[in-house]
């Protein structure tokens, strides 16, 4: 078998590549492990920066984000007895859209089938050889369990934390910088209406808390626990009663319904440079991962693979590398904005283990400067709403 672009994954960093070499004749191929039911069931982030939501218009896929995305123009920061808001519109004059991972998943899923892309679903023993070389080769065994080799002019590592993309680089050339936090988040998607019009942040003594929203009939709540914590300690009456502790507040009622999912998220935030090793490129989680307090993972993903679309068309379409060079510097400065946001917005809003009053006080006093200074807001409010640095000098 023989392509231009062997794509590794088929979350929404790889679909989207796969479409956005598409609109620019550049051939793909895309395989992923998991089955394409599992793909488009699989609950994860759900708030898209303005930015995120542009690239998908433009490449023609947000019709139905149009209809059910929900666009919020703020968030509520919620401490020490007070819900304060945080004005998107008013700051940066941009807002985001609440549309999950799930349903963005669905919709590049259902368009490359339509446009009769070549995606292989439930395959295995995935392997990338000769990546420094001009044709790379991705070899993985089919579903019908037929060994296959694709010779490509370049391979997009897409397949996350725990793929096997990222292993192909040599470590002695790897750079890795990692740390784990002391918490994780317990999140159920609940079948009842929201409870608010936007996203509530609540840091509470207890333990943080947030209210989100998947569409005007679900919503979506976590409670921050230990990270070695087991969900079966935590029936639904419990966690409800929980959320009700933590995001109580005068003349506000959280309105409680059946849950559907529920699960433990452990956090960390993970960075490896270079994201590109010869004609390996590495996108998502593959190359980072963030706590999702700050909403990035999906972001960050959509955003490094539009700068890769344009670096791959130009390297094997048109035979020019500048754009390929330059693409890890250019993903990373990018990547180290967002890691740094997600550690702030994470330590700000958590109750640290262990920490005493000291740590307490701080938190409620960065608190109260974030959502009383227009300067201190302004800077959560673009951070949010998607910061783009600008890219490195020299």
């Amino acid at each position: 078998m023989r392509t231009q672009v062997g794509i590794v994954g088929a979350g929404p960093a790889g679909l989207l590549l796969s479409h956005l070499l598409a609109l620019r004749g550049v051939e793909s191929v895309v395989v992923e492990t998991r089955s394409r039911e599992y793909c488009e069931a699989r609950q994860r982030a759900g708030v898209l920066e303005s930015g995120s939501v542009q690239v998908l218009r433009e490449a023609g896929l947000a019709e139905r984000l149009d209809r059910q995305g929900l666009e919020h123009g703020g968030i509520y920061l919620q401490f020490a007895g007070e819900r304060r808001h945080i004005d998107f519109r008013e700051l940066t004059g941009r807002t985001v859209t609440v549309y999950a991972q799930t349903e963005v998943v669905k919709d590049l899923i259902a368009a490359r089938v339509a446009a009769g892309a070549a995606i292989e679903f439930g395959i295995s023993d995935t392997e990338v050889d000769a990546v420094t070389s001009d044709q790379p080769v991705l070899r993985y065994t089919g579903a019908d369990g037929v060994r296959r080799a694709v010779t490509c002019d370049a391979i997009a590592g897409c397949d996350g934390f725990h793929g096997i993309c990222r292993d192909a680089i040599p470590v002695g050339l790897r750079t890795v910088w990692e740390t784990g936090y002391p918490y994780a988040w317990l999140g159920i998607l609940a079948d009842v209406p929201p409870s608010t019009d936007e996203l509530i942040y609540a840091h509470h003594p207890a333990g943080f808390a947030l209210h989100s929203l998947r569409s005007p009939q679900l919503s979506r709540l976590y409670l921050q626990v230990p990270p070695e914590e087991d969900i079966a300690a935590w029936p639904d009456d419990r966690i409800w009663a929980e959320l009700q502790r933590r995001f109580a507040l005068p003349g506000w009622q959280l309105t409680e319904g059946p849950v559907l999912e529920k699960g433990i998220t452990p956090m960390r935030s993970f960075v490896s440079s270079p994201m590109r090793h010869g004609r390996l490129f590495l996108a998502g989680d593959a190359a980072h991962i963030v706590p999702p307090t700050g909403a990035k993972g999906l972001n960050l993903a959509l955003a490094d693979v539009t700068v890769l679309a344009a670096a791959l068309t130009s390297l094997v379409r048109d035979g020019r590398g500048e754009l390929a060079d330059a693409y890890s510097d250019a993903c990373l400065h990018r990547v180290w904005r967002a890691t740094h946001f997600s550690w702030w917005m994470t330590t700000m809003l958590h109750a640290t283990p262990g920490a005493g009053s000291m740590e307490a006080q701080l938190q409620l006093s960065q608190l109260r400067y974030v959502t009383s200074s227009p300067a201190a807001a302004t800077s959560l409010a673009e951070n949010y709403v998607g910061y783009r640095p600008a890219a490195p000098s020299g």
